[in-house]
């Protein structure tokens, strides 16, 4: 069997890497210099590739019932995959690291499985179209192929320096498949508000409440990076899929900030904390736990002076504002700064045991190019090994 597989990430890797060790002709094509690109960036250049809390709670999809299909069927194969690869992990707060804290560890071992299974790897070529027709005939900006398989691989349009600049949907339509709209994620938040320039590069450990059309739909705790225009970090990249359909779909999308979160449910007691240092200003205190100028722009949006002894003031006004900092997000940004994207082909169109699409006979789909996003962690890693190990079998269960 010829199988060409179009896109040299992680999920194509590793469904090539599967399909040849079960006797298949591999050719993957990718459009860089090298394979790989997105792999390395994953963890911070140390490639979080699993999480000990795998579980589908931690992923959206427009069709969560067929993903879920997906996911359980493979999910208990991936470490022993990267165990015959002869990766060793490294366990840290749940998230699996290769033992040598490099992401060159993970993608070599990919690429020198690969070479071991005689799968030929043409780098710098752009698949530029595909036609079915006796079978596949694939063309790039070099030459053409042709194959009784093709899966594609291609990632979605999410940092596009990588490669992925969404033609892999474009490719996809045109052999009959819908593309629900594609969004950045987890990425930066813009806020309404234009204080975000004198906060620029504070980080603070909080909790943030994601409010839509005034109704709360998710807490996350952890840090957040104050940008010139909004908010950063792993907290904010975890609610922004969720922002970025809201926003398309005409939805006010707020985020609560409480900078306190160590005293929830216990605003007395922290009134009492406070109260106890009245031979301090106001400003003495909220140093005392708040970055200074987070403290400062509390004391500026209540309108209380810095100086003020704590038994001159307000305290309940200075409480409420410290849980409840409300701010209004009115935008993302674009796909240049998001790790993934959310949207891409339904799952409704693919055969969820199989990964073959329901619209082109022997087309399979893998990775990002489908409706599937997770949250940071390792959990969009897991997909592409999941969907990757699931199509390269997958392949033959039709034969």
């Amino acid at each position: 069997m010829d199988v060409i597989v179009i896109g040299g990430g992680a999920s194509g890797l590793v469904s090539g890497i599967i399909a040849a060790r079960k006797g298949a002709k591999v050719t993957i094509i990718e459009r860089n210099l090298k394979c790989g690109k997105k792999i390395l960036l994953t963890g911070n250049g140390r490639s979080n590739f699993w999480n000990q809390q795998m579980d589908v709670s931690y992923y959206h999809s427009s069709d969560i019932n067929s993903f879920s299909k997906i996911f359980n069927s493979k999910k208990d194969e991936v470490l022993d995959f990267f165990k015959s690869l002869g990766i060793v992990p490294k366990i840290n707060n749940g998230y699996y690291y290769p033992y040598s804290n490099q992401a060159n560890s993970i993608l070599n071992a990919l690429l020198n499985e690969l070479d071991l299974l005689n799968v030929k790897i043409e780098t710098d070529e752009y698949v530029t179209d595909i036609i079915k027709k006796d079978k596949f005939y694939v063309y790039t900006n070099k030459k053409e192929y042709s194959a009784s398989k093709v899966i594609l691989a291609t990632g979605s349009k999410a940092f596009p320096k990588t490669g992925s600049d969404g033609n892999g949907y474009l490719l996809a339509k045109k052999l009959g498949h819908t593309i629900n709209t594609v969004l950045p994620s987890l990425v930066k938040l813009k806020g309404q508000e234009n204080f975000y320039k004198e906060i620029k590069g504070v980080r603070c450990e909080v909790e943030l409440s994601l409010y839509e059309d005034l109704k709360k739909v998710k807490s996350e705790i952890g840090e957040v990076l104050f940008t010139e225009n909004g908010i950063s970090g792993i907290c904010t990249y975890n609610l922004s899929g969720i922002v970025s359909r809201g926003l398309k779909d005409k939805r006010k999308e707020e985020i609560n900030i409480n900078f306190i979160p160590w005293f929830k449910g216990l605003e007395e007691g922290f009134k009492e904390y406070i109260l106890k240092q009245s031979n301090h200003t106001i400003i003495q205190v909220l140093e005392g736990f708040l970055n200074y100028k987070i403290a400062n722009l509390i004391l500026k949006l209540t309108g209380i002076e810095a100086k003020a002894k704590i038994t001159e003031i307000n305290l309940d006004k200075i409480i409420d504002l410290l849980m409840n900092f409300k701010i209004e997000i009115i935008g993302t940004s674009d796909f240049s700064e998001a790790q993934v994207a959310t949207g891409g082909i339904p799952l409704q169109e693919i055969n969820p045991l199989t990964l073959e699409s329901k619209k082109t006979k022997d087309l399979y789909l893998v990775g990002e190019i489908l409706d599937v996003d997770g949250i940071c962690g390792g959990y969009n890693l897991g997909f592409a090994w999941i969907s990757g190990l699931l199509a390269g079998e997958g392949i033959f269960k039709n034969d």
